[in-house]
């Protein structure tokens, strides 16, 4: 195990999630031999010619800190890599970033995707969480951290209670946190989840993941609003391209998604929920926090990867002159 000193000064956020190297696998649609079906079918024995390919890094936590980090805040990642090649590639960047690690090497494989583009503008992710499932609370030098906020990425396996012990940890010393969810854990339910979201200052998830989470499958977006700020201060909700809702207890901000071209998805959950918390860390304010959850995530969109197309403040409040509609109401 090699882990690496925090600063002495702290940082401005701490993100805690899974890194990985995302391969995306461009291929023809036109293997799909039954064009009414919605599934892709690979013939079984055949060989599928690959159009193009791409490697980036990926997972919650390293995303979410390079966002953080382009977007001006003193950052640092905390996670599991392993002992592969892989894991030099996500160093690297983190490096380039100027993202400072808190990071733990296990004896196995780095996180790793396969992502196959090209169908009908979506995707399929084959994930594989290697080391980012084996991060235990033994591995993170709790009394050496120093952070104003703290981001908890969705960890699954052994590292769930990780993520539950640092949602606790943020908690006791008074350090505000956000909460991304995942469809994973978003099934489990708000009570086994309850030592993660409650008194969270922002829990932000998509609107699947919301309807997991409440256990409420045909719930409108408003009675999942008021169902979950009942733990959480401050509720976030994407909804792809009709943008995002958030809510406080008292007002409704949503906002809608501009018309932009869209090359690929992977990464807007992480680029919104990274731009909103650190937009509320600049602005103070939920309005200009979700307008740079937007700015952010319609960047990276445009192109593939979940890093490459990540702005920094300066570009991201360039954006922001020309505000996407918003509309703000009592709930």
């Amino acid at each position: 195990m090699k882990t690496i000193s925090p600063q002495k000064k702290g940082f401005d956020i701490i993100t805690l999630g899974a890194a990985t190297v995302d391969v995306f696998v461009h291929v023809n649609p036109e293997f799909q031999k039954d064009k009414k079906h919605e599934d892709a079918c690979f013939p079984i024995g055949s060989k599928i010619l690959i159009d193009s390919l791409h490697t980036d890094t990926g997972g919650g936590g390293t995303n979410t800190a390079i966002s953080f980090a382009r977007l001006g805040l003193k950052t640092s990642w905390i996670g599991a890599i392993g002992t592969d090649l892989n894991s030099k590639l996500v160093k690297n960047l983190l490096h380039q970033e100027r993202v400072r690690e808190i990071s733990t090497t296990k004896n196995a494989n780095t996180g790793y995707s396969v992502i196959l583009t090209g169908l009908h503008k979506d995707r399929i992710i084959l994930a594989y969480k290697g080391a980012n499932d084996l991060l235990s609370p033994a591995d993170i030098p709790w009394n050496k951290l120093k952070t104003s906020w703290m981001y908890c990425a969705s960890l699954t396996g052994k590292s769930q209670s990780t993520m539950e012990h640092a949602c606790l940890w943020a908690k006791r010393n008074k350090i505000k946190y956000a909460v991304n969810l995942s469809q994973y854990l978003a099934e489990q339910g708000m009570k086994n989840l309850k030592n993660i979201i409650q008194d969270c200052d922002a829990l932000i998830l998509n609107k699947e993941e919301a309807r997991a989470l409440t256990g409420i499958n045909n719930a409108d977006i408003n009675k999942l609003l008021k169902q979950l700020q009942q733990a959480a201060k401050i509720v976030v909700i994407t909804d792809g391209p009709r943008g995002a809702v958030a809510y406080n207890g008292i007002k409704k901000y949503e906002i809608r998604a501009r018309k932009i071209h869209v090359v690929e998805t992977t990464g807007a959950g992480d680029a919104f929920a990274s731009g909103f918390v650190a937009g509320f860390f600049l602005y103070k304010k939920i309005e200009k926090a979700m307008q740079l959850g937007l700015a952010q995530s319609e960047a990276v969109i445009q192109y593939i990867g979940a890093k490459k197309g990540l702005l920094t403040l300066r570009q991201a409040e360039k954006v922001m002159r020309k505000p996407a509609k918003m509309k703000i109401s009592f709930l």
